[in-house]
């Protein structure tokens, strides 16, 4: 048998995915460790779908999208975003990792170094490992509050580094950058002529807290911005995110959509196009959903003495639970899952940096919050906790 790729062995796999399989195998879990909505997709979005199908449209689109839904994203970019771009500028893809994946294939070479968060998406080392890449962590430490430190960036800096991934609101931590951050970030850029990544699933999903859109900032066009609709409008499974380029792309990305998918399933675009053209109330409500749902479970762990980080979007908790780990949050994520029939994710699936803590899930009924949260194992010392920041 012929052998692989040589460097398939140095991709990581998902520490996340590890413990859903294993949930799925079991009964009775709560399931607090996929960031899947728990919330239903609006009406007039599953009638625009349910419209597609029945109309038979299930013939190619042009590689970059359907061209209303191509025009309804620039449009929302435009008013929500404060991005400025043409219709060639954006790219529908397979969701957003597809939009991640698609963008580092076209800027990282074999051996090219990308600077990603510590703790961060798994996906962004996966997908430079897939490349050939060599992924590069930038810590963001509870001392520097969660935030990138510039000193260490301008140290980790070499002839080799291509690009730098901003992640904000930020999975799994649920923090956002100030846009002084973004600023310091792109000036960064600049000096040291780096290609940026911004993955901003999480947009509308924030909590006293200013989103900045990082390609709104930018002067010299070096911005992939990432974004889907999974999270927005709960629907992950139709699989249709998409990736806003710098001009002057359009015909290597056509190029290169087509040898990966070709194009997005059409009734998945037009009912993309209700979702983003369509009332908006669901998102709002969907956003309350969350932020009363954190509220129930930083009350409870604070009620607990266990310490996290006060969130400011997405519809995550960073929950340190250290005490309890000894060292190997994954391997105890394994046993709390199979003893107390709660999933959640370890911190070490994110990075180093996550080690001795877990990602929580809110996206799901507070009932189960509460119970997952109450088979936390409880500090040594059982006093009020309250949020890092």
């Amino acid at each position: 048998m012929p052998s692989l790729a040589a460097h398939m062995d140095s991709v990581p796999p998902s520490g996340i995915r590890r413990i859903f399989e294993l949930a799925q195998s079991l009964d009775d879990v709560v399931f607090l460790a996929v960031g899947e909505p728990d919330v239903p997709v609006a009406p007039h979005i599953l009638e625009a779908a349910e419209r597609a199908w029945h109309a038979d449209e299930t013939n190619y689109t042009p590689n970059g999208g359907i061209p209303e839904l191509r025009a309804a994203i620039v449009a929302k970019l435009a008013t929500q975003n404060g991005i400025a771009v043409d219709t060639e500028q954006v790219w529908v893809t397979n969701g957003g990792m597809h939009a991640l994946f698609l963008a580092m294939t076209l800027t990282l070479s074999p051996g090219d170094e990308v600077l990603l968060p510590d703790p961060g998406y798994s996906t962004f080392a996966m997908n430079a490992r897939m490349i050939s890449a060599v992924p590069v962590p930038y810590t963001l430490r509870l001392a520097h509050d969660f935030l990138p430190d510039l000193d260490e960036l301008e140290r980790l800096v070499t002839s080799r580094t291509r690009m730098i991934i901003i992640n904000s609101p930020s999975n799994p931590l649920g923090a956002i950058f100030p846009k002084p951050v973004i600023e310091m970030l792109l000036a960064f850029a600049q000096r040291h002529d780096l290609w940026i990544l911004s993955d901003e699933v999480y947009e509308r999903f924030t909590y006293g807290a200013l989103h900045t859109s990082v390609a709104s900032l930018d002067t010299d066009n070096r911005v992939f911005s990432v974004f889907s609709l999974s999270k927005t409008y709960a629907l992950t499974g139709a699989r249709v995110g998409y990736l806003v380029t710098p001009p002057g792309m359009a015909a290597l990305l056509r190029t290169a959509q087509e040898a990966i998918v070709s194009c997005i399933n059409t009734p998945a675009q037009l009912a993309a196009v209700a979702a983003i053209t369509g009332p908006q109330d669901h998102v709002a409500a969907a956003a309350t959903h969350y932020r009363e749902n954190l509220e129930v479970a930083t009350k409870l762990l604070t009620e607990l003495g266990i310490a996290f980080l006060e969130p400011s979007g997405a519809f995550y908790l960073w929950v340190d639970v250290s005490y309890a780990t000894d060292g190997d949050v994954a391997e105890w994520a394994e046993r709390f899952l199979l003893e107390q029939r709660v999933a959640v994710a370890p911190g070490s699936a994110f990075g180093r940096q996550g080690e001795g803590w877990i990602r929580l899930c809110v996206a799901a009924d507070p009932a189960d919050i509460e119970t997952g949260i109450r088979r936390l194992p409880r500090p040594p010392a059982v006093t009020p906790a309250p949020p890092v920041s």
